[in-house]
């Protein structure tokens, strides 16, 4: 299968720069930084073990993705023909992908992913962000909440009130994927949604976490002290995100 194959089939659009959430005429650093904002989101190392196969999965093809579009040759190619070139050095090559976006960005702590959360959640960028989810895939509330950053599926309420606003307002159209979402499909994202908080709620456990955020900060600083090569840390070639 090939990477606009995997893409659709993972990201739900064979767009490279649709994937990376930028425009077709965007910079360099303007693809670099929606490379580095989906990779956030992406990153094995922020996914429970049981996700961890699919999370990577999905972060190999986001470094491919970037590849191509962060190399000259091959996004001309793409934006001229529509096409990638799978045979290509950039795609051909066996990179660990995980070590090459370790050396492309600058220093990341978990606090810094945690505050990417933070501030994301009910900014104008994440209004736009669900709006434009919701015209991609036609008011599909599954793959909206697929697709929509830090979002978990006990969320659904808040994002669904965004949406209809946005309809209200005329701002958006009327699928009847939304208005008239079948119960069976409702239920299925509830249950998923029941069955996150059930994990959430054995990790805490797991962890000793009775004591809340306190307890998990004191464990994540525990993690480090035994391992010197900590998640999130990563290595800088005296390259900003910000070029």
């Amino acid at each position: 299968m090939g990477l606009l194959e995997l893409c659709e089939e993972v990201f739900g659009t064979a767009d490279l720069y649709r994937v990376l959430g930028v425009r077709r005429e965007a910079s360099d650093g303007e693809v670099r930084r929606g490379y580095h904002k989906v990779s956030l989101q992406v990153h094995p190392d922020r996914v429970g073990e049981g996700d961890k196969e699919d999370a990577t999965r999905r972060f190999q093809i986001l470094g491919k993705v970037y590849s191509v579009l962060s190399d000259k040759e091959q996004r001309a190619m793409y934006d001229e023909q529509g096409t990638v070139d799978e045979d290509s050095v950039v795609l051909s090559q066996d990179r660990d992908w995980e070590t090459y976006w370790r050396l492309l960005f600058k220093k990341i702590s978990l606090e810094d992913i945690q505050a990417f959360e933070k501030t994301y959640k009910g900014s104008e960028e994440e209004l736009a962000d669900i709006k434009q989810a919701y015209l991609d895939f036609k008011g599909d509330m599954d793959q909206i909440m697929e697709s929509v950053l830090c979002v978990q599926y006990a969320e659904e309420p808040r994002i669904r009130n965004i949406i209809q606003q946005a309809i209200d307002a005329r701002e958006v159209p009327s699928y009847n994927a939304f208005v008239k979402e079948s119960k069976q499909k409702m239920s299925a994202r509830k249950r998923r949604a029941q069955e996150e908080a059930k994990e959430a709620e054995m990790s805490r456990k797991e962890l000793g976490l009775d004591g809340g955020v306190d307890d998990l900060k004191a464990v994540i600083q525990e993690k480090e002290k035994e391992n010197k090569d900590v998640r999130y840390i990563v290595r800088t070639e005296d390259t900003e995100i910000d070029d």
